[in-house]
């Protein structure tokens, strides 16, 4: 299988006790209503398959979980840190009225009062709230995105429009 084929749910944190028993930390938003019978660890740029013995969902985003065939914490080892992939064929389907600040990535931002800053190239999920970086004249300008601060979100024509605090924009500027 090859990258194209899979989508991108996490990686491996830690193991747990001597038995094999890996942790898989989720950075797939919806990943509770994930199908998980095998996984696809990423090894010298190629999706490997471990298939999945027991698997525990924890409500904080990892889940514990032993594969087969790996029976002792050494064997588990060299999995630390890697990658973990799914078929494109088990994405859940999401409702498409179900919008979310992780969909603004590529959306073009406009200030009230700076005009067009440039396009989102990521959306972070912090402790408190979320934060967009825009790609804005070659730097990364970061603000958080909250009801106060958006003004507008056209899911049509990609663009969100938002009244920044007034001088974060020229902490960006050279």
């Amino acid at each position: 299988m090859n990258i194209d084929d899979a989508f991108y749910i996490g990686y491996i944190t830690k193991t747990r006790g001597l038995k094999g028993e890996i942790q898989l930390f989720f950075e797939f938003e919806d990943y509770q209503d994930l199908d998980i019978d095998v996984l696809f660890l990423e090894v010298n740029k190629k999706l490997v398959p471990y298939f999945v013995d027991t698997i525990k969902v924890q409500n904080n985003r990892t889940a514990y979980m032993i594969f087969e065939d790996i029976d002792h914490v050494d064997k588990a080892q060299p999995l630390l840190k890697k990658k973990v992939y799914l078929p494109n064929d088990k994405m859940p389907e999401r409702d498409p009225e179900d919008f979310r600040y992780t969909d603004l990535v590529g959306f073009l931002v406009i200030d009230e009062n700076e005009g067009e800053l440039g396009e989102i190239i990521h959306v972070q999920e912090m402790p408190q709230q979320y934060v967009a970086t825009v790609d804005f004249q070659g730097k990364e300008l970061l603000f958080p995105l909250n009801e106060d601060l958006i003004l507008g979100i056209d899911p049509d024509e990609e663009v969100i429009e938002v009244e920044l605090p007034e001088g974060l924009v020229d902490m960006y500027r050279e």
